[in-house]
């Protein structure tokens, strides 16, 4: 059987945790299955590096980022190849460039095309433990690349394709995912199981357990992924395609301060306005969550949209640059915000859902500022101050705690 495991960061932060993986791998090994671990870079790097970073220079270009943020997953697996080789069991780490993990070539958010397994084989063959560094890749030009926050994960989801693994287990500091994150609220309880689907909308609207590409290609390549603890043996919970359980009318909450809204005042009322402002943002490969559009007025009308923090820099200075052609008068934004999402494959067949939602903000004074909605998502725009507040609220508000 061949296993890949995937440890963030907190599960590899210092000498005894990393020995605390390497004996789980170990075992894993010693019962005779093939294994593949992917790494995040230990505890606090990738901060440490940005702040590094910052401190040389505020607004570094993106490819030097990119070597520089790198080397945190280089430290993490050589470390771990050392660990399990002081335990006697034949390790070895490879990092993007010697796996060749193929992505196009937008340093910062790369996408991975392909991966070449051979190498991997190769060593697995010859019975070692192979320690892949997440996060990571090369483009065209072999030029290492990065796919963005929580971006280990993807690379887990990846390999375990790429190699027709029979497990992908996402480790983490948490005993899977939970109807809430139990830091922000103390009740939420763990899922045993959640739809890709589900899994999917909470990940894309801030749940920290899971990248949302990872979950996507999850979805796509039919992996079936775990996602427990690295501190201890509880079992955790599963995503795949269908869940036995009944379906809940809510699955989870999810907060995500990791946002901006921006404002395009002014703009000429007429067909195609709206498309030009969106089609610019995406050629420079901005992503927008919620629009709000409001009532034309004076022939005028003025539209609101989310992006995320990273982004928000880029899309003012895109939507400086095109104002007179895309008919702007004046651009707002603010970064004081939040959203709020709820997520569940039973509302689809429940009427009243919204309404639970809004009654259980009102009742905290909680102010709604924007609104989006899926089939299975009720997303609302928030300021920040008051997310945990909401994220509590909201859990509470449909009976989802433990």
């Amino acid at each position: 059987m061949l296993v890949v495991k995937k440890f963030g960061g907190s599960s590899v932060a210092d000498k005894e945790r990393i020995f605390n993986v390497a004996r789980r791998c170990a075992e894993e090994y010693q019962i005779g299955n093939d294994v593949v671990v992917v790494l995040s870079a230990m505890g606090d790097t990738t901060d440490d590096l940005l702040m590094k970073a910052e401190d040389i220079n505020p607004y570094p270009s993106k490819r030097e980022l990119d070597m520089l943020l790198t080397t945190g997953e280089q430290i993490s697996v050589a470390l771990m190849a050392m660990a399990l080789q002081f335990l006697h069991v034949p390790a070895i780490s490879l990092n993007g460039f010697q796996v060749q993990m193929h992505t196009t070539s937008r340093n910062g958010n790369a996408r991975l095309k392909r991966i070449d397994t051979e190498r991997i084989r190769h060593e697995l063959e010859n019975r070692r433990i192979v320690i892949v560094t997440g996060f990571q890749g090369v483009n065209k030009y072999d030029d290492y690349t990065t796919l963005g926050r929580g971006g280990s994960d993807t690379t887990a989801v990846a390999l375990a394709a790429a190699l027709h693994a029979d497990k992908c287990e996402i480790y983490t500091d948490v005993e899977g995912v939970y109807t809430a994150d139990p830091r922000v609220v103390p009740n939420a309880r763990k899922i045993t199981e959640i739809t890709y689907d589900e899994m999917l909308e909470l990940a894309t609207s801030g749940a920290k357990v899971l990248h949302n590409r990872s979950v996507e290609m999850a979805k796509k390549y039919g992996v079936e992924l775990v996602v427990r603890s690295s501190l201890n043996t509880e079992e955790g919970t599963v995503v795949k395609e269908v869940v036995k359980v009944e379906k809940m009318l809510i699955t989870g909450v999810a907060a995500d301060k990791n946002t901006a809204r921006i404002s395009v005042i002014g703009i000429v009322d007429r067909p195609g306005t709206a498309f030009k402002i969106f089609n610019t943002l995406a050629k420079h490969n901005i992503n927008v969550d919620i629009i709000l559009q409001s009532v034309g007025r004076g022939g005028t009308k003025d539209i609101s949209f989310t992006v995320s923090q990273e982004d928000l820099r880029e899309a003012l200075q895109v939507l400086e640059d095109y104002k007179e052609a895309l008919t702007i008068q004046e651009i707002t934004y603010s970064e004081n915000v939040a959203k709020i999402s709820i997520v569940g494959a039973g509302m689809l067949s429940n009427p009243g859902v919204a309404a639970t939602m809004f009654e259980s903000l009102c009742n905290s004074n909680i102010n709604i500022n924007m609104i989006s909605t899926s089939e299975i998502r009720i997303t609302v725009l928030i300021d920040e101050k008051d997310a945990d507040k909401a994220l509590v609220a909201v859990h509470d508000g449909f009976g989802l705690e433990d």
